[in-house]
């Protein structure tokens, strides 16, 4: 089967929460003003690209399932962070590298990557995507632009409590009106929790927001701390 055969059997599932996408931005508004937290109102343009496209009902193909998935997960496309797994069952993420293993080119493991002058980093491109989304390998993405800015912030919960914590975090957003997404973790044993931006944030003011959600959870819950908080992305 061909590439474009392949794409029209992609399926997928929209979160819920993506629905209300086109009020997030005045939610995300609201909760900064409650917070403290200064924001900018960008003036408007009709050639703006950055806005994210209404929710309908109508069934889409895969190709645009794929270039939706990359508007909504959007951090830098010049790099991406692809998964790996050795012989010996350690596993994590590295710089995609289209010279990553060739001969005369490669000198992995005598020289790390980070200090290779042969280093050619690959962009994200939507057969990446693609890519991931079929199975074919596993991607991350670098949630920080050069700007400092990004386009969503994920709370990660892991260890013993985080289905609680996950759950009492979900609740405080549906409080306080703010679309967010849960999924479970790849090892099940830890939970995300993805709020997505309409327009580029300051990683500080993503992060803040954050926190805010957290203190609020905390002292919804009558908890001192979350304990199974790990981290927020961008980190």
């Amino acid at each position: 089967m061909d590439e474009e055969s392949r794409y029209n059997h992609v399926s997928g599932q929209l979160p819920d929460a993506l629905r209300q996408l086109q009020e997030e931005n005045v939610r995300l508004k609201a909760l900064l003003a409650a917070n403290g937290i200064p924001w900018e109102e960008p003036a408007p343009s009709e050639e703006n690209s950055s806005e994210i496209p209404s929710i309908s009902t109508v069934q889409r193909s895969a190709m645009e399932k794929v270039e939706l998935f990359g508007q909504l997960f959007r951090g830098r496309r010049d790099v991406y962070p692809i998964r790996w797994e050795s012989a010996k069952g350690m596993s994590g993420y590295s710089p995609a590298c289209s010279n990553e293993w060739r001969k005369g080119i490669c000198n992995k493991p005598r020289i790390k990557c980070g200090d290779c002058e042969q280093r050619l980093l690959l962009p994200v491109t939507e057969n990446i995507l693609y890519r991931h989304l079929t199975g074919k390998h596993t991607i991350g993405v670098y949630p920080m632009l050069l700007d400092e800015t990004c386009y969503f912030i994920a709370t990660d919960f892991d260890d013993e409590g985080w289905h609680e914590d996950a759950s009492a975090f979900m609740q405080s957003c549906r409080e306080l009106n703010i679309p967010a997404s849960l999924e479970i973790s790849r090892s099940g044993n830890g939970a995300h929790v993805w709020i997505f931006f309409a327009e580029p944030v300051s990683a500080s003011n993503a992060r803040q927001l954050g926190a805010a959600l957290i203190s609020q959870t905390c002292d919804r819950t009558r908890q001192l701390a979350i304990k199974s908080y790990d981290r927020f992305f961008p980190n």
